[in-house]
Order: structure tokens, then C-alpha cells, then sequence
């Protein structure tokens, strides 16, 4: 009994809800997009009192839902939440209208206000071109492009980072794959590593030769060697095991040090190669099997004491 008075009630607020040519053109306005009183206002040629009470109306019969935002509140109507009979009747209601002279002036002005609105945006970005990237930073931080970039990846990739060390780059890349293997030869690095991702079960952390990996052959999508090569005695042997657990669409990626002439440096940091050119990493990652090189000098970081690095990717391994 209780549903069956339900019903006509519905439909008897959804009628007068809908009975008046002022809330037809908020709810036009509102399905798309997000606004304010004073942006309706504007768009309706209305006084605020008059607008305001018709979006009382609206919201009391949940046709419009309202946030927040500083000292305004924002309207919106959301299709998908309102009950059947409501939408059948905007649905009519919204076809009835479309070619209503009225609802054409309201669009014109709300894209003039749109407009103003894109160019306040505008402005503010001409006059922090200058300064944005450090503004930037000092609001946002450092990592969210790192994590944009990362959630590129396809999430069923598995990705093996060879010479994980303490694991920063592991822990980076584990929550938008399927699995990271970390492989190293130095328990010491390790144990470091299974400290950074122990909240991670993603991450898969294995002691072993860069010579001799202990991965299956063809199991990753991505391998990763990020300062790698220029402390192993053999680069080429410690590529070609990289092609090997490769799958033959794969990508290899290199991050390691651009040649220099710094011997201090090199003795300092105990490694046995001063860097690599850009065509000695690229013969060295043909030789290995892998596809399509594609190396290139990434810039110095402002604060950065050493050398400069190499960014070299693959596109798969010969079959």
C-alpha cells in the first residue's frame, strides 16, 4: 500500500517540479555542467532571489545535488541518480525543449561565461610561465609526475629491476603492475629493500649474479637497469641475460652514465666504466639482441654532483 501512494506522489512532484520554464532551463544548464548562482544569474538574466528559490525547489525534489567550493555553492544535476519516473520525465522534458529559442540564448551566454572563465585560466598561466615549474613544486612536491608516468605502464606487465639496491625504484613502479622482480647481488642491499617494500606483495626480491639471473627465460614485459652497467665487469653478458628473460615484445630501459673524463670519480664511486657513449650503449644493447635503440642525454639536474646520464629504451629482443 505504502508503494502504491508512493507512486503518484512521485509523479506529481516530478510534474510540478518540471511545470515551470525557469527550472527547465537550470536543469538544461546544470546537466552539463557544474555552476554557481551568480554564473546562473548571469546566463538566466535573473535576480539571485529568484534564482535561488527555484534551485530550493530542485533540490528539495533531488533533481540537483550542491558542494561546497570556498564561499559558493556549486549545482549540479546527475542523471544517473535520479529514480526511474524522474527520468523518463527529463528525458521528455529535455527532447521537448531542444528546439525552445529560450534554451539557444541560455547556451550563448554560458559559453561567454565559459569563455571568461577559460580566459582568467589563462591568464593566470601567462603570468606563472616564468616561475611554474618551481611553483609548482613548492605546492605539489616532486613525485606526482614520476607517478603520471608510471601509471602509463600496463597493469599486467611484469617488470624486473636488476641492481635494485635498496629497492626506491621497485617500490615506485610496484603499485601499477602486476609484479616487480628486484633482483641484486648485495645482502646488504636487500635487506634494505625488503625493509622499503615489506607493505608491497607485488614485489618479489631475489639475491643473484646480474651474470646469471635468476629469472625463467621470456618471463618479464619490462626490464629496468638503472646504474647497472658501468659497475659490472661484462655490460654485454649482463644484457644479453636482460634479453633473455625478456618477452619478445618487451622493452628494455637503461639509465646509467654519459662517458666522461672524471677518473677521481670513478675510482670514488668504485665503478668499473667511466660511462658509456651513446653508440657504445646502443652497439651494446644490438649485440645483446635488442630491438631499436633509442638513446638520448638527459639534462643535469640543477643540484646534481655527478656526470651526466643516458636514457636509452628498446622496443623487444630478436627471435
Amino acid at each position: 500500500m505504502n508503494r502504491t501512494r508512493s507512486q503518484p506522489d512521485a509523479l506529481l512532484g516530478c510534474m510540478d517540479s518540471l511545470a515551470d520554464a525557469t527550472r527547465l532551463r537550470l536543469l538544461r544548464l546544470l546537466e552539463r555542467h557544474e555552476l554557481g548562482v551568480v554564473e546562473l544569474c548571469d546566463v538566466l538574466q535573473m535576480p539571485q532571489s529568484t534564482v535561488s528559490r527555484h534551485l530550493k525547489v530542485l533540490a528539495d525534489q533531488k533533481w540537483t545535488t550542491s558542494r561546497r567550493q570556498g564561499t559558493t555553492n556549486l549545482y549540479r544535476m546527475n542523471l544517473d541518480t535520479l529514480d526511474e519516473s524522474a527520468r523518463k520525465f527529463w528525458l521528455l522534458a529535455r527532447e521537448e525543449t531542444q528546439d525552445w529559442p529560450t534554451i539557444s540564448q541560455d547556451q550563448l551566454r554560458l559559453s561567454r561565461r565559459l569563455s571568461q572563465k577559460q580566459s582568467q585560466a589563462e591568464s593566470f598561466f601567462a603570468g606563472a610561465a616564468g616561475q611554474w615549474d618551481k611553483l609548482r613544486t613548492e605546492l605539489y612536491g616532486q613525485l606526482f609526475p614520476h607517478a603520471a608516468i608510471a601509471a602509463l605502464l600496463p597493469r599486467h606487465w611484469v617488470v624486473a629491476d636488476l641492481g635494485c639496491g635498496t629497492g626506491a625504484i621497485t617500490a615506485e613502479l610496484a603499485p601499477y603492475v602486476k609484479q616487480v622482480i628486484g633482483v641484486d647481488q648485495s645482502a646488504a642491499m636487500l635487506k634494505a629493500a625488503r625493509k622499503r617494500t615489506a607493505e608491497l606483495p607485488q614485489v618479489d626480491l631475489r639475491r643473484g649474479e646480474l651474470s646469471q639471473l635468476p629469472i625463467h627465460d621470456q618471463t618479464c614485459d619490462g626490464v629496468i637497469l638503472s646504474l647497472v652497467l658501468t659497475y659490472v665487469p661484462d655490460p654485454l653478458l649482463v644484457l644479453r641475460e636482460a634479453a633473455r628473460i625478456l618477452k619478445p615484445a618487451g622493452c628494455v630501459v637503461v639509465v646509467d652514465l654519459l662517458r666522461h673524463d672524471r677518473e677521481d670519480f670513478r675510482h670514488q664511486m668504485e665503478q668499473y666504466w667511466p660511462g658509456f657513449s651513446e653508440q657504445e650503449l646502443a652497439d651494446l644493447l644490438t649485440s645483446a639482441g635488442l630491438n631499436d635503440p633509442v638513446i638520448r642525454p638527459l639534462p643535469p639536474e640543477p643540484e646534481a654532483r655527478g656526470p651526466a646520464l643516458l636514457l636509452a629504451s628498446t622496443a623487444g629482443r630478436k627471435v
